[in-house]
């Protein structure tokens, strides 16, 4: 084969005999069944090619053997070259010759009739347009595409008036795409040499798919103007469910891409308001696919049939239904109120709410029990606290389906990202914590909590609390500057905005464990929180890791974990992963309480120091 190439280059007039060659080449592929060489057989044995390979031996020979003059003004040099001859003023005798030679009639005429035939053009003479041709006709294209078992990359549309079939949109980036031949609003007249007016478009599909592989030709009248779209690339983080083959709404469910909450879509066009083309990252695939616009989906929002609870057939799954946020609270607190009860019972042992733990004298604040119950308790009032915060970005998916993201690199002197733990009550999300900052309490930092409670002799304002007034800490409310805020046995807790900045402030790390509600307050271009999900294991490895451990309820101040236990947290982790799972920058499985501390100072480390997903608001904050 590679004979024949060079043969080619060489000898550019004898193409079919190199063709022959080829073919010969190609058969002994066949034999061997080498992948490609049916495409690559069937291409090159196409009569269409070799029609065109007679034509260009002819246009070939043609350049090689047609003879070409030297000039065509030869009778006017003769002329010239007279009068030259006779201003000298001492001809030779081969001067005297050459202008004897030069006057004959028959050399003249002999000249004459070479600048005739040199100034005449041999070309074909196309026919003049004919006067009686139509004014409608239009000019139509063949076009050729060798496809391998791989989409067309084209939706096609019926004019249901004239049965007129057209190209309704281009997928980016494939083959229609690629060959740069076929364009949205082009009419197809025929599909290898089928007329496809009056078919209906699952009919045209038949015919195209008919050849999974090979040459498909099209017969097309190209549209007269095509808008030009200078689209900006854009990348937006899902923040819903999405399954097309489930959406009756969408143009070409073949078409359509899905994709989960979380997912980092590239939109590579968006000239379409209703159905872009998209990309899920990170992917090797050249083509896109269709996914609703933004306006699509806040549509399908205002009518309701995107935002109810899941069904098998809903296309897409939003953040959360008013029931189901009531039904994941009521989990929680029944939980807490079966916390908070012992613990009042285990008042009459000690009097004391404090869990905090001191190394090398640095008090390890906010692992406190009592600060637990009552951000747990305060789901509602949490959420009201931070609406006005959120409600200017509008990253929740109750407002807008995407989240424009950016890929953001920290730089070393910027303030380290706030660090902030979500999981199900007793996964060990607190556990976590605190061995987090033991292994190095000169880098992490968790903020301290304000409480309206008076201190204790040993307690100092600063170190396990900021103490503070009743008057003061309803201030602080009323100006949202808490990340979560509740009530617990008449006291007031809280963690404020400001005792999470200083300590990023310092350059430290700042880790926090929260409830799902106070997601939003933490994701702000200041805070830049990155979200660990921490999430229980198999139930037959919960039963495990928790043989020896106990659980405090309502009737028994400790008792070893029961069955239903351990249902419940799993429930209470896949509403979690339901409800707020695209705000997770990682999620990790509790498993081995060793295994998990490494994985976590992994994730921690990769937060500060590697590219992030980050929302455009964090890098281009939008003004308030």
């Amino acid at each position: 084969m590679r004979q024949a190439v060079e043969a080619q280059v060489l000898n550019p007039q004898n193409v079919r005999q190199v063709l022959s060659e080829l073919m010969e080449e190609v058969r002994k592929s066949v034999d061997q069944d080498v992948d490609g060489v049916e495409v690559l057989k069937e291409l090159l044995g196409s009569s269409w090619l070799q029609s065109l390979l007679k034509v260009y031996e002819v246009l070939q020979r043609f350049l090689r053997d047609s003879p070409s003059p030297a000039l065509d003004y030869a009778s006017g040099l003769s002329l010239q070259l007279l009068i030259d001859i006779r201003a000298l003023p001492g001809c030779s005798e081969d001067a005297k010759e050459l202008y004897r030679l030069l006057r004959l009639p028959h050399l003249q005429a002999l000249l004459s009739a070479h600048d005739t035939v040199a100034q005449k053009d041999y070309e074909p003479a196309l026919a003049p347009i004919p006067d009686e041709l139509p004014d409608e006709e239009e000019a139509t294209r063949v076009v050729c595409l060798v496809k391998n078992k791989q989409p067309l990359g084209a939706t096609i549309k019926r004019n249901e008036i004239t049965g007129e079939i057209f190209i309704a949109r281009v997928i980016h980036g494939g083959l229609a795409d690629r060959s740069g031949l076929l364009h949205a609003g082009d009419r197809i007249i025929e599909v290898n040499g089928f007329p496809v007016d009056g078919l209906e478009p699952e009919q045209v599909i038949q015919v195209v798919q008919a050849r999974s592989h090979g040459t498909i030709m099209f017969k097309v009248i190209p549209m007269t103007e095509r808008a030009v779209h200078n689209q900006t690339m854009l990348y937006v983080r899902a923040m819903v469910d999405y399954s097309p083959q489930q959406d009756p709404s969408i143009p070409c469910a073949d078409a359509g891409m899905s994709f989960r909450k979380g997912d980092v879509l590239e939109i590579v066009d968006q000239s379409d308001a209703l159905w872009w083309q998209a990309r899920k990252l990170p992917s090797s695939v050249a083509c896109a696919g269709l996914v609703p616009s933004s306006n699509m989906l806040k549509r399908k929002q205002r009518e309701f049939w995107w935002s109810q609870p899941y069904q098998p057939h809903a296309c897409v799954q939003t953040l959360s239904t008013v029931e189901e946020e009531e039904d994941l609270m009521a989990i929680d607190d029944r939980c807490v109120e079966a916390d908070e009860e012992a613990f009042e019972s285990e008042e009459l042992r000690e009097e004391d709410d404090d869990f905090s733990s001191n190394i090398e004298g640095i008090y390890l604040a906010g692992f406190r029990r009592s600060m637990r119950l009552c951000r747990r308790r305060a789901h509602s009032v949490t959420q009201a606290s931070c609406h006005t915060r959120c409600s200017s970005s509008c990253s929740s998916a109750l407002c807008c389906p995407y989240e424009e993201v950016v890929r953001h690199q920290r730089h070393p002197e910027d303030t380290h990202r706030l660090l902030a733990l979500v999981g199900p009550s007793s996964v060990g999300v607190n556990e976590l914590r605190r061995r987090l900052i033991e292994m190095n309490p000169a880098v992490f930092f968790g903020p301290i909590p304000h409480t309206t409670r008076a201190p204790r002799g040993y307690e100092e304002s600063g170190r396990e609390y900021h103490f503070t007034s009743r008057e003061v800490f309803d201030n602080m409310v009323y100006n949202n500057r808490f990340l979560e805020y509740g009530e617990y046995k008449g006291n007031l807790y809280g963690t404020s905005i400001q005792s999470v900045k200083d300590i990023l402030i310092n350059g430290k790390m700042c880790i926090i464990d929260i409830e799902p509600n106070a997601i939003q307050a933490v994701r702000t271009h200041e805070l830049r929180a990155y979200i660990i999900y921490v999430k229980p294991p198999p139930l037959e490895r919960l039963r495990e890791s928790r043989r020896e451990s106990l659980i405090t309820t309502n009737y028994y101040i400790n008792r070893p974990f029961k069955d239903e236990d351990f249902q419940e947290m799993e429930d209470s982790a896949r509403k979690m992963e339901t409800h707020y799972g695209q705000f997770f920058d990682h999620v990790m499985v509790n498993n081995d309480l060793q295994d998990s501390c490494v994985q976590l100072l992994t994730a921690v480390t990769r937060a500060q120091d590697e590219p992030q997903w980050v929302p455009s608001g964090w890098i281009r904050p939008t003004p308030e």
